[in-house]
């Protein structure tokens, strides 16, 4: 299989074929807000439980007030939430579970640390640009995520602004860092939620 730049995807770090007892896997679907990894891992996760697969969902946007009370978006805060979201999927891949889970992760160093909690692991990168997904984010509704979120977070870069609940935006305050040896890559501005899904269930099948 190949990544969205024509490349194969990586196996890097692929347990032995036939190896008994092993732990579950985890794939972490990361990228800016409004890249559409929400819709793509919830694509593949759908797909797995219709084959009868034992695959568990997590969702950085669902768990986070798990994590937090009341999110501020902090570096700090992030740092702490995304280190309880790796354990809790550490966890269960550790039980035998596999887990599909969304999140930014805008740090390498996020992801890194599953990495090293989990030997299945693999990262899926949606990537777009920061104009799609301000595009995207435009007609979110209020809900888990701040509706309006980029153009707030540009509002206040240009002019001070102040925006109750509004902490620092992933691709205006802060960059996304982006890990050249992910496993996968989706180009979410020219692959459809099929085509998307459909790479990522063939990675899957050859690297189980």
């Amino acid at each position: 299989m190949r990544d969205a730049g024509g490349a194969p995807c990586s196996r890097r770090r692929l347990a032995p074929k036939g190896e008994k007892s092993a732990p579950g896997w985890v794939i972490w679907f990361v990228g800016l807000p409004g890249s559409g990894k929400s819709t793509y891992a919830r694509a593949v996760w759908s797909a797995l439980k219709a084959k009868g697969m034992d695959v568990e969902y997590l969702g950085m946007d669902e768990r986070r007030r798990d994590y937090v009370a009341r999110p501020a978006y902090t570096e700090e805060e992030r740092a702490a939430a995304y280190r309880l979201f790796a354990a809790e999927a550490a966890r269960l891949a550790g039980e035998g579970r596999n887990v599909v889970m969304d999140g930014t992760a805008h740090r390498r160093a996020m992801r890194q640390h599953l990495r090293r909690l989990v030997p299945r692991f693999a990262e899926v990168h949606v990537r777009c640009s920061l104009e799609t997904a301000m595009q995207r984010e435009k007609g979110r509704p209020e809900g888990l995520v701040m509706a309006g979120l980029y153009e707030k977070a540009l509002e206040r870069k240009r002019t001070g602004a102040r925006h109750a609940g509004l902490g620092e935006v992933v691709g205006v305050d802060i960059e996304f860092e982006e890990d050249p040896a992910a496993e996968c890559v989706i180009d979410s501005e020219r692959e459809s939620v099929e085509q998307g899904r459909d790479r990522v269930l063939a990675f899957l099948a050859r690297w189980r």
